[in-house]
């Protein structure tokens, strides 16, 4: 990422207007808080993807240049995917989505579950790691069972978890942070409450992969979900897990594909533009607080997410303190440990009409339930949740101004009274 000539903040060691300078998605003047649906791109990736679809390319192979570049492409993907998830290479698979993954990983992980088997989900998380996992279980005829958080703080304590695990668990699927409040349970103690059942445990790693520095090893999952177009990269999904368990798992696959893992469960010839602009994704957010570059990229990527939390948990300290004082606002993002997430209804106010009137205002804050059904419902917002929004890595003071001086305006106004 080159240098756009601007000083990084003393407080944080960021300096969020040389990153912005290479978003081209942003000179069009919008206030991005649409980011936990999906992050805008910096200049880096959109080269990457058009170098590599105006190159020559072909299958994977070792005969031909086009063969070459797309197994050094593919090689490279697992490569960043690895050092940005402290995972082995060999594990992290390629899919179109995260939801994708997950259904597909949970018909081949479920083959041999039956009656007097559980799995165990959570009212906090996104629905692509709640279905995927009840209809695996009730295709086989084993039990769902649900893992409670506290509407009122937003916690998921690793309790709830302890309260319906048994010796008859075989797997636990858990958000590492909600999409819709920002919630971040303690993985590591419920992976202990999960091994000691000798369960898996499976994480929908992706809305906290854009936030926080992440240890595949050191949060205890087994598996490992996320999404590069929520941390700057090409819409795709990743999977991590270590290569041992993968290869205990035979998915249905095509006669001539590949059975080494984890070319097993890629479905098909895989998107090399899209392989190739995660990596520049990976190799970008490594250098957003401009470490030593001659540091191995894993040593970076820490760095680089250390200032990344400074930055983005400034920015939400102030937006809470002005949001949090509008008269009848109540927010629902309560947890002690979140990602820089806020969801919030205005007593008086719809909240796709606030959407609209911020829209209007060139801030982009959707409202709904962002496919967090059952953590909506627990709310008791149903299917129309709220106002989210969410910083990102270009998110500046400017962007947090505009949207709290908008919000102070359209709920003092009384202009959406409904």
């Amino acid at each position: 990422m080159a240098s756009h000539g601007t000083e990084a903040s003393p407080a944080t060691g960021y300096d969020v207007e040389r990153i912005r300078w290479h978003f081209p998605a942003l000179r069009e003047g919008a206030a991005h808080f649409d980011g936990p649906g999906g992050s805008q791109v910096p200049d880096a990736v959109a080269t990457a993807v058009v170098t590599t679809m105006t190159s020559a390319i072909s299958n994977r192979g070792s005969v031909t240049p086009a063969e070459r570049r797309a197994d050094r492409i593919v090689v490279a993907a697992r490569a960043a995917m690895g050092d940005l998830l402290a995972a082995d290479p060999a594990g992290i698979v390629f899919g179109r989505s995260a939801t994708e993954l997950t259904f597909h990983l949970a018909r081949t992980i479920s083959q041999d579950w039956g009656p007097g088997d559980e799995v165990v989900v959570s009212r906090l998380d996104h629905d692509a790691n709640v279905r995927p996992w009840v209809l695996a279980a009730e295709a086989r005829g084993a039990t769902v069972r649900w893992a409670e958080f506290d509407a009122a703080t937003g916690e998921l304590d690793p309790s709830a978890f302890t309260a319906v695990v048994n010796d008859r668990t075989r797997l636990v699927a858990v958000t590492a942070a909600s999409n819709l409040i920002g919630t971040r349970p303690d993985l590591p103690a419920i992976a202990d409450v999960v091994h000691a059942a000798g369960a898996l445990l499976w994480v929908d790693g992706v809305h906290a992969t854009a936030h926080v520095s992440t240890d595949l090893g050191a949060t205890g999952a087994d598996l490992w979900v996320c999404s590069p177009y929520k941390f700057l990269g090409p819409h795709l999904g990743v999977l991590a897990a270590s290569p041992a368990l993968l290869e205990t798992l035979h998915p249905a696959k095509l006669v001539p594909s590949s059975d080494a893992v984890p070319e097993r469960f890629e479905l098909g010839t895989l998107p090399y533009e899209l392989l190739a602009g995660t990596t520049a994704a990976v190799d970008f957010l490594a250098d957003l607080a401009q470490p030593d570059p001659s540091a191995p990229r894993r040593d970076r990527l820490v760095a680089s997410f250390a200032a990344l939390e400074r930055h983005e948990d400034a920015l939400l300290a102030g937006l809470e303190a002005r949001l949090r004082a509008i008269p009848g606002l109540t927010a629902y993002s309560n947890a002690k440990r979140r990602t820089p997430t806020l969801l919030v209804t205005v007593d008086g106010h719809d909240p796709q009409q606030l959407r609209d009137a911020l829209a209007g205002r060139g801030v982009n804050a959707p409202a709904g339930s962002f496919y967090a059904w059952e953590c909506s419902h627990h709310l008791g917002l149903g299917a129309g949740g709220g106002l989210r929004m969410g910083l990102a890595p270009y998110t500046n003071a400017d962007d947090v101004d505009r949207l709290a001086t908008g919000l102070e305006e359209i709920c003092g106004s009384g202009e959406m009274s409904r």
